[in-house]
């Protein structure tokens, strides 16, 4: 296992996570979409994935309905001085006016309750969801700084947003001397790199590291989905994230070559392409069964070569959009050469 420094700060996470929300009972909403664990293979996935190096273990407030927070609480027990725990504010749990968003209030009274459940004094990356469009991005960074001048909360970062609001709330912080994002967690696939476009350009350029989720597609890049049968499991009960079938079909077509050539599976392929990828800080694995995670956490020996990867980044890749698809200059060139 390889460890990189979170964005610019002197925190060393691993190259995959562990993500927890898979963490709950068996029965309920978010089971049958996503499927549960229950607390004993909860336990036991936690113990492998710090046995396999991992110390950093991904969860959020809404997931199962706090269920995961409290999961992963127990699953560290004793072990907590040796894990880094992320968790999330912004999704509701009520149906008040107040119980959205990333307001101080919000954030005052979900940082309590996340600490509670994870039966811990502080969390070492607190997580804003999502993007408030009701909440100013001031009075949002100014609560997160006091968290951290608390001691509640280590480091902050930020989920979902788009790239000119990431540069705003980075300016803002600066602006103000608080406290400022320092990771990025967002999707991104070998069947879904719009990441690419800003997001990943704009995380890179302000120095923020990034946290992957979604990396199989939800199961779409297990190797279980083909042309000529359904998916089994989640993604038969849960279509997300949205997928180009026919385009994602090609995909799997080459990952499945590369595998075979490797004696290795198409999950490991796909999430060895993203540990291979430039601005990539660590990708969130998560499992509803024991030997799915096994697998997964193999994908750290799996070398590509750079043959490998053009072939696989050939197969996926996005149409640029304007302004991409101008050409681009540099000093010294003849403009006219361009178009003769």
């Amino acid at each position: 296992m390889k460890y990189k420094p979170l964005g610019n700060t002197g925190l060393y996470v691993s190259e995959l996570t562990l993500g927890t929300m898979t963490f709950g009972e068996k029965e309920g909403p978010f089971a049958q979409m996503i499927g549960a664990t229950g607390q004993e293979l909860a336990t036991k996935m936690v113990n492998l994935s710090l046995d396999a190096g991992i110390n950093l273990f991904d969860t959020a407030n809404v997931y199962n309905f706090g269920e995961s927070e409290i999961m992963l609480g127990k699953a560290l027990g004793s072990k907590r001085k040796e894990a880094l725990i992320a968790t999330k504010v912004y999704n509701p749990f009520g149906k008040s006016a107040n119980s959205l968003g990333a307001s101080r209030l919000a954030i005052m009274r979900e940082v309590e309750a996340s600490l509670k459940r994870l039966g811990t004094d502080y969390i070492d990356l607190y997580q804003v969801h999502n993007w408030d469009t009701t909440t100013p991005i001031e009075e949002t960074l100014r609560a997160l700084d006091d968290l951290v001048r608390q001691g509640k909360v280590r480091y902050i970062g930020l989920s979902n947003f788009n790239a000119w609001q990431i540069a705003k709330a980075d300016g803002v912080s600066k602006l103000y001397n608080l406290e400022r994002f320092c990771s990025v967690q967002a999707y991104y696939s070998l069947v879904g790199r719009e990441l690419e476009r800003e997001i990943l350009p704009a995380a890179i350029d302000l120095g923020l590291g990034t946290l992957i989720w979604s990396p199989l597609a939800g199961g779409f890049l297990s190797g279980k989905f083909t042309r000529e049968s359904e998916a089994e499991g989640r993604r038969k009960n849960f279509d997300f994230p949205p997928v180009n079938k026919e385009k994602g079909f090609a995909v799997i077509d080459k990952l499945k070559e590369i595998a075979e050539s490797k004696n290795a599976s198409v999950a490991q392929i796909a999430l060895a392409w993203l540990l291979h990828k430039q601005g990539v800080t660590s990708v969130i694995i998560g499992a509803r069964r024991e030997e799915q995670l096994i697998d997964n956490l193999k994908s750290v020996d799996i070398e590509l070569t750079d043959e490998e990867m053009k072939q696989l980044d050939d197969v996926s890749a996005i149409a640029p959009e304007y302004p991409n698809w101008l050409p681009s200059m540099k000093r010294g060139d003849d403009l006219f050469s361009r178009f003769t």
